[in-house]
């Protein structure tokens, strides 16, 4: 599993200004990054896997979002054009991502794995924080430093709340 350090090291290498935060207590989700570190949940990112089935069969997809605004599967199965999106289980999270469920970090995310972005996280400069793969641990550094290390492609999530037709992007693999 992925870790703290590991994140540390790559955002090291490239350079990028960060903090790895020490939580007053242990957590089990990004949600509770608000509460532990009484700061917005506007943000606080975090990532949430969904299984999605495709024509050859299920495939995990990563969704990065502030945890006040989370992803719902309606609006991935339209964005991604299929009916059938569901949260994955904890074991597909695992494996799909090497980090526990729950605490996952938008970095350091396997290649093969599909990633979209919220749109609504681009272009900031805010300071967020999200986990860092630890119960313990989270990550603060500024979103727009963290989307430049992010390889997923970007999303209007904004637009498909509002049931508008969105434009379908093809998994990656």
């Amino acid at each position: 599993m992925k870790d703290a350090l590991a994140i540390h090291r790559r955002l090291l290498a490239h350079q990028v200004h960060h903090e790895i935060v020490r939580l007053p207590r242990a957590m089990t989700c990004a949600e509770e990054l608000p509460e532990l570190l009484a700061v917005s949940p506007a943000t606080c990112v975090g990532v949430t896997v969904f299984e999605v089935t495709t024509r050859i069969g299920p495939e995990p997809v990563a969704v990065v979002a502030s945890v006040d605004a989370p992803p719902r599967p309606g609006a991935i199965g339209a964005l991604l054009g299929t009916r059938h999106v569901r949260p994955a289980s904890a074991f597909t999270v695992n494996s799909a991502t090497d980090y526990a469920a729950g605490l996952v970090c938008p970095l350091l995310l396997p290649d093969g794995l599909t990633v979209l972005v919220d749109g609504r996280l681009a272009g900031s400069r805010e300071l967020v924080h999200t986990p860092a793969g630890e119960r313990r641990t989270a990550l603060l550094i500024r979103a727009d430093h963290l989307l430049a290390l992010v390889s997923g492609k970007t999303i209007d999530l904004a637009r498909s709340r509002s049931r508008k037709k969105a434009a379908t992007f093809p998994l990656a693999g």
